[in-house]
């Protein structure tokens, strides 16, 4: 792999007009910026609709797009919507902040006056295939959440059980019953895609590639799993058998219920792991490289009995190992993966990362506060992907401040910075990072920016204000743009750029 770097910023985290950032002109003045600095790569949060908590980590589905990344304007153009009528929506009032309670009340109101419009229109032979390519999930998908509404919100676990269980029936006639409902869900996806699409392929011609982020597991409350409980532990009744979790250990004497479905793994490995094949399909349409969240889960996972109230009586189990990647392999290919592969290493998943050859995750953030990390540079190898932070952590300027005094002066001497200004230490951890011998190295957009604790995108183990950060308009600036592009030649990271069909092929740089 050749040398590069990125930038890490979640979709909802761009500037917008309109309460959270989405696929309008801001999305494309990133991509600009990424293509000025010399970044090969913009990595971004999971992009499905995400369900209560906001979590792009639970989604609702594995399958489908956040509807609030539709972009309005682009609905104004296509004339389905108009300005008074997107400028009079309330969708929160602070621009450094996403307000999801006014976005729930506000967004689904004003997409299904577009919707209104649309279906009007005679529909287009786009709309159609679109439809039928993706028969496997949207039917499902959008009939779950038309069901879900009706029982006003509840989980379908709660649902009567005609409709808990899929009975053909009831299914059927929920299908009649909420018609109208289903197209707009229809629309919403349909131009989710078309609109990301779009994006994507002006990222490619910008010589931007886009790293997506795949949770491993899915919610228990999702369409995936009321629609495939083949996939899961599930009984004969469609209740759960056992819930994900983590452990007992120094820091949680009773272990972490997460409550996330299991996966039935000999079930799956039986009809070629069809579900996950599905979902990676559905992922490589988006993306161009996967990072796969809790990689740990493939080679070893723990589950707890259903009901339990704490994870203390779960147990350790196997997972599918290399058997998946080599399935997936067969049906889709070359995989293009990162494996966060952070925390507790046994083993199992040092090996299975080597197995598999996907790079893992050095995160300088954790090599400077426990003596003789794996994640200080000295220990990095190439085949590995190097950030400052992640969305977990705080961003390093508010870091620099927290650490003790010990761990500061530690890493000042292993950055040999000098610097007594934090946003120019902060800039030294930066640069270390991209010294480093890892082929790829991404950094949050906050790190350049010096953002404070105000910009954290996730504090695991809370709830209050995750998921909520926004760039201000106009701060991603030309200079800073230089100052990250001389960085990136320093330390040999500039892009290839594919030459134009009509040159002949060889590696060119900018």
């Amino acid at each position: 792999m050749h040398r590069e770097s990125g930038i890490l910023m979640p979709v909802f985290s761009l500037a917008s007009r309109f309460g959270i950032g989405c696929f309008s002109k801001e999305a494309y003045e990133f991509v600009d910026f990424l293509e000025k600095s010399y970044q090969g790569y913009w990595q971004m949060l999971p992009i499905g609709p995400t369900g209560f908590g906001n979590s792009p980590y639970q989604p609702v589905s594995a399958f489908a797009g956040n509807p609030y990344f539709i972009s309005l304007e682009d609905l104004v153009e296509e004339e389905l919507l108009t300005w008074d009528e997107v400028n009079g929506a309330d969708f929160g009032a602070d621009i450094e902040k996403v307000d999801y309670g006014k976005l729930y009340e506000n967004r689904t109101t004003i997409l299904k006056k577009a919707y209104e419009r649309f279906s009007k229109k005679e529909k287009t032979k786009e709309y159609k295939k679109y439809l039928e390519e993706n028969k496997y999930w949207l039917p499902d998908y959008a009939l779950y959440v038309a069901i879900k509404s009706d029982q006003e919100g509840k989980s379908w676990l709660d649902w009567p059980d005609d409709l808990r269980k899929r009975n053909p029936k009831a299914i059927e006639k929920a299908r009649k019953d909420f018609k109208d409902e289903i197209e707009f869900i229809y629309f919403e996806q349909f131009k989710f895609d078309e609109q990301w699409s779009k994006l994507h392929e002006y990222a490619g011609e910008h010589n931007v590639k886009i790293i997506g982020d795949l949770p491993f597991y899915v919610a228990m409350d999702s369409s995936d799993t009321w629609a495939h409980p083949e996939a899961f532990q599930m009984d004969k009744d469609l209740m759960p058998k056992a819930v994900a979790g983590c452990p007992p250990d120094a820091f949680s004497p009773t272990g972490q219920l997460w409550g996330n479905p299991v996966y039935d793994w000999d079930a799956l490995k039986k009809d070629g792991y069809s579900w996950w094949v599905e979902r990676i399909r559905r992922n490589y349409e988006w993306f161009d490289v996967i990072r796969i969240d809790h990689f740990h889960g493939f080679a070893e996972y723990y589950e707890v009995p259903y009901g339990e109230e704490t994870a203390e009586k779960g147990k350790q189990l196997k997972g599918p190992g290399m058997d998946l990647f080599k399935a997936l392999e067969k049906k889709l290919g070359k995989l293009n993966m990162i494996a966060e592969d952070l925390g507790t290493t046994t083993e199992e998943n040092i090996k299975l990362l080597e197995d598999s050859g996907f790079p893992g995750m050095k995160v300088l953030q954790y090599g400077f506060t426990s003596w003789d990390s794996i994640y200080v540079n000295h220990r990095h190898t190439r085949n590995s992907v190097v950030y400052t932070g992640t969305h977990d952590n705080t961003p390093t300027f508010a870091w620099v401040q927290e650490i003790s005094e010990g761990e500061r002066d530690f890493t000042r001497r292993y950055v040999n910075s000098i610097n007594t200004d934090y946003g120019a230490f902060v800039w030294d951890i930066i640069r270390e990072a991209y010294r480093s011998v890892a082929d790829l190295c991404i950094i949050p957009i906050q790190d350049y920016l010096c953002k404070g604790r105000e910009a954290r995108i996730n504090t695991p183990g809370t709830a209050e204000g995750n998921w909520q950060w926004r760039l201000t308009p106009n701060y991603l600036s030309e200079d800073l743009a230089r100052s990250i592009r001389l960085m990136t030649e320093t330390y040999s990271r500039v892009p290839e750029i594919k030459a134009p069909a009509d040159e002949p092929e060889q590696n060119i740089k900018k």
